[in-house]
C-alpha cells in the first residue's frame, strides 16, 4: 500500500501557536483554504484511491477539494486526529508547555509508549488508535491511500511505525500546512517512508540535524 499521509491546512490557532487538538476545532484561515484547493494539483500524480480524514473539523475541509477533484468520498475518523493535548490544550505551543507537549509525543516513537500526556492519553493509546485506520485502510484493497491528519500525529506515527525514519530525522524537520509524507508497506510488513514534504528520506541514522520544532503541532 502507498500511504499519503498530509497534514491540514492553516487555522487561525496554527497563526497563534496554540496547542488545539480538540474535536471539532476550528476551520481553515483563507491561506488554509488556498493551500488545500491547491492540493489536487499537488498530488496529481497520484492514483488515489480512498481518502481519509479526523474528526477534526479542520482536515474535512483540506480533503474536500481533493474528494471532488477525484470523485471520492472522505471516510472520517478518530483514529488519526491529532494527539489529544490534555491538561496543555490551548496553551501556547512556543512555549515550555510546548516543548512538553512534543517531548512527550517523541518520547512514545522512541519506545516509551507507557508515558501519558499530562491530563491526556499515552502513547500505547495514541499508536493504537491510528494503526487502527492504517489497518483499515490496508484492508480495503485501495493500492494508494491519503490520509489527511495532523502535524504532530504524523510526524510521531511515522517515526514510530516508518523502518528508516528515527527519531532525530522526525525532531527535526517540521511538517508545515499540507505537507505531504508520503509511505510504503503494510501493517504487516512495516513501513518504509519514500518522501517527507517533497524530500527523499534517507535511511535511519543519516538524517539531519535534531531539534524539536514546535510550531506544527495540530
Amino acid at each position: 500500500m502507498r500511504l499519503i499521509l498530509v497534514r491540514h491546512g492553516q487555522t487561525p490557532t496554527n497563526v497563534d501557536y496554540l496547542l488545539d487538538t480538540a474535536v471539532p476545532g476550528p476551520g481553515l484561515t483563507a491561506l488554509g483554504e488556498a493551500q488545500a484547493g491547491a492540493l489536487p494539483e499537488a498530488l496529481a500524480d497520484e492514483d488515489i484511491e480512498a481518502l481519509y480524514a479526523s474528526t477534526l473539523v479542520r482536515t474535512q475541509l483540506t480533503a474536500a477539494p481533493l474528494a471532488a477533484a477525484r470523485g471520492l468520498e472522505v471516510t472520517v475518523r478518530d483514529g488519526i486526529r491529532e494527539i489529544a493535548a490534555g491538561d496543555l490544550e490551548m496553551l501556547p505551543g512556543n512555549t515550555e508547555q510546548g516543548e512538553l507537549y512534543m517531548r512527550t509525543a517523541f518520547s512514545w516513537a522512541a519506545g516509551d509508549t507507557e508515558l501519558r500526556m499530562p491530563g491526556g492519553e499515552s502513547g500505547t493509546e495514541f499508536l493504537a488508535r491510528y494503526d487502527a485506520v492504517v489497518e483499515e485502510a490496508a484492508r480495503s484493497g485501495a493500492g494508494t491511500v491519503a490520509m489527511i491528519s495532523h502535524g504532530a500525529a504524523i510526524r510521531t506515527w511515522t517515526a514510530a511505525r516508518a523502518g528508516n525514519v528515527d527519531l532525530a530525522f522526525a525532531a527535526g524537520h517540521r511538517l508545515a500546512n499540507t505537507g505531504v509524507v508520503i509511505l510504503e508497506g503494510s501493517p504487516s510488513d512495516g513501513f518504509k517512508a519514500l518522501s517527507w514534504a517533497g524530500a527523499s528520506v534517507a535511511p535511519a541514522g543519516a538524517g539531519g540535524p535534531a531539534g524539536e520544532p514546535l510550531d506544527d503541532a495540530g
